[in-house]
């Protein structure tokens, strides 16, 4: 797998669309971070480690449903790695005038973009979901 952050997010997308009650993934600790900011910002419910069969570490997350409707509408993948994009703190972009989130990885760990313009650091914009 070339690409361990886009698998994750493209579980949690198609889960999410096939109105699954949770989702699993291959653990790591930059996904669980991208869970917790996740769960703070209310897009899933909840998040534990777990086992699969074989015995390896996983990350089971539990979505969130508003009225049958999925809370998140969409995941999208913005630094790739083959094209990593870094932003300064003024110019990270803003998502849906304010409606969705940007996940950046900074040197102070995976943040929010509104908590990187207050902190003022930049970093690697990975994703946005909204």
């Amino acid at each position: 797998m070339t690409d361990p952050i886009s698998d994750f997010l493209t579980r949690l997308r198609n889960a999410s669309s096939a109105k699954k009650a949770e989702a699993v993934a291959p653990h790591s600790k930059m996904k669980e971070s991208i869970a917790a900011i996740l769960k703070a910002e209310g897009f899933i419910s909840d998040f534990t480690d777990g086992k699969d069969e074989l015995g390896h570490k996983t990350l089971v997350v539990t979505l969130k449903y508003v009225n049958e409707v999925p809370a998140i509408t969409n995941l999208d993948r913005v630094s790739t790695p083959g094209r990593r994009l870094y932003y300064s703190y003024s110019e990270i972009p803003r998502v849906l005038n304010g409606l969705g989130i940007s996940i950046l990885s900074t040197s102070r760990g995976l943040m929010k973009g509104q908590d990187c313009r207050r902190n003022k650091v930049g970093g690697e914009l990975v994703f946005n979901v909204w």
